[in-house]
């Protein structure tokens, strides 16, 4: 990993900042430092957020295709630098190579998305009067605060940054204390085509992003990360009026029907629970199995968990890589140690290894019961909870009970089971027999406390513009 001394970016121009805090990066397979970070200091918040206000408009009027060719020359940067930033995503926080080489060829596709669609968005003609022509346009909101995670962090960031330039606005990007190294590099290659102060750039933690969210400056604030960060987010935004974009956690179930085979399903779940560790937003983080299938899903769920190979992520051979650090393993690991308390019983994992790494096994945990907050609270981490049920609607029932609405999935050949489901179960998204997938452009809006608004899709494009209507009458003579 190159040394990086330079974390900030404002006008076009990189500098340390004033802040006088830093904080060391450690690489979660092996605990070696990384690097040191400069933290941005508030002074730089006020920096940055000029910077972009002093940019909006020279970019909010530049023709839309002018953004969209920037943006398109962006997406070429990030392309040609994409194996040094999916080492970058390993080394900071363990993700698989395969895996961190996929985020960021998302995060390329997602570029050239907003680069086609952006000019192609706009208002549409109204029904007036003869002597006059009414319309609506779509204006930039201005500048937008972008507050994204490190669990995927390059696709994340692209699609909102990408989406708040080819519209018009500038953005301040604040990637996460815990990927810094990537997001400094995915913020040096977008910006070398764009115009200075269009795109900038603050590090540091929660504090940071409190000041980000916060500011005065701010139209807009996207963030990505827990509901708890989520609501102070919502707070101080609400204080100075910022429209805020939010998709935090959640608890996402997976029904598993009677009527499937259920090795299938154990695959289904395996990945489901325990891709990227179990660090992804649509993880499944509690599962309902029929009493039918039960047994024979469960043991072949607990081989499953037991044949992943772990290993450092830079290793190719490696399907479970260790948790982002040690902090968020001891978090999972407590509650893991809760559950089996309150009566879960361990198939697998449930013990933190000996050696070096935040390395955390896949854990299965048999007779979960929905008082325990393994199954309403999101883990987070490689944690497959079961739980067994008498009948697809008590399974169904339980899965909708949770504060959280962003995604479930269901494994049944039944289709009425399955019109039931995606019917009655209030997710943002609902999936039918493949716990990831999808077209492009599906986009959804969580529910609840897993947040609003649209944070991906065309719909995004809205959600960063604001909407003008106009009337124009020829004067009286």
């Amino acid at each position: 990993m190159r040394p990086r001394d330079r974390w900030m970016l404002a006008g076009g121009r990189w500098s340390q900042g004033t802040g006088q805090d830093v904080f060391t990066m450690t690489d979660p397979a092996t605990g070696e430092p990384l690097g040191v970070v400069a933290v941005s200091a508030p002074a730089d918040v006020d920096a940055a957020m000029a910077a972009a206000s002093d940019a909006a408009p020279g970019w909010a009027a530049a023709p839309p295709a002018d953004r969209g060719a920037a943006l398109r020359a962006a997406a070429r940067a990030v392309e040609d630098g994409m194996d040094e930033l999916a080492a970058l995503v390993t080394a900071e926080m363990g993700k698989p190579s395969g895996d961190a080489l996929g985020g960021v060829e998302a995060g390329i596709a997602t570029l050239r998305q907003y680069a086609e669609l952006g000019p192609l968005h706009g208002g549409r003609s109204l029904q007036g009067g003869w002597d006059a022509a009414d319309f609506t346009v779509r204006e930039p909101r201005g500048v937008v605060a972008v507050i994204t995670p490190w669990n995927d962090p390059v696709a994340i960031a692209c699609g909102l940054i990408g989406a708040a330039l080819v519209t018009g606005n500038t953005v301040v990007h604040k990637p996460s204390e815990r990927t810094p190294h990537t997001g400094a590099m995915l913020v040096e290659l977008l910006a070398g085509s764009l115009p200075g102060g269009v795109l900038n750039m603050v590090v540091g933690d929660g504090e940071t992003g409190e000041a980000l969210a916060g500011h005065a400056g701010a139209d807009v604030v996207a963030h990505v990360g827990s509901t708890s960060a989520g609501r102070r987010v919502a707070e101080l935004a609400l204080r100075t009026g910022a429209k805020t974009l939010l998709e935090n956690g959640g608890s996402d179930p997976l029904v598993v029907d009677a009527d499937v085979d259920p090795g299938w399903a154990a695959e289904q779940a395996a990945v489901g629970c325990f891709a990227n560790a179990g660090q992804i937003c649509t993880s499944v983080e509690r599962v309902y199995v029929h009493k039918a299938v039960s047994e024979a899903f469960l043991d072949a769920l607990a081989d499953r968990a037991r044949s992943l190979r772990t290993g450092p992520g830079a290793d190719v051979s490696t399907e479970l890589g260790p948790l982002v650090d040690e902090r968020h393993r001891t978090h999972v690991h407590q509650q893991v140690e809760k559950a089996i308390a309150d009566g879960a019983r361990p198939l697998t994992g449930a013990r933190i290894p000996d050696g070096p790494g935040a390395f955390y096994p896949a854990t299965v945990l048999a007779g979960c019961a929905d008082h325990m907050p393994i199954m309403s609270e999101e883990v987070f981490g490689p944690v497959a909870p079961v739980r067994t049920v008498a009948s697809f609607d008590q399974a169904l029932d339980a899965a909708r009970r949770s504060r959280y609405g962003l995604a479930a999935t269901v494994l049944t050949r039944d289709m009425a089971h399955a019109q039931a489901a995606w019917r009655t179960l209030n997710t943002g998204t609902v999936k039918i027999n493949a716990v990831f997938g999808g077209a492009p452009g599906g986009a959804a809006t969580p529910r609840r406390a897993s947040g609003h608004g649209f944070g991906y899709g065309p719909e995004l494009l809205d959600e960063m513009t604001a909407v003008k209507a106009v009337h124009v009458q020829a004067a009286i003579p």
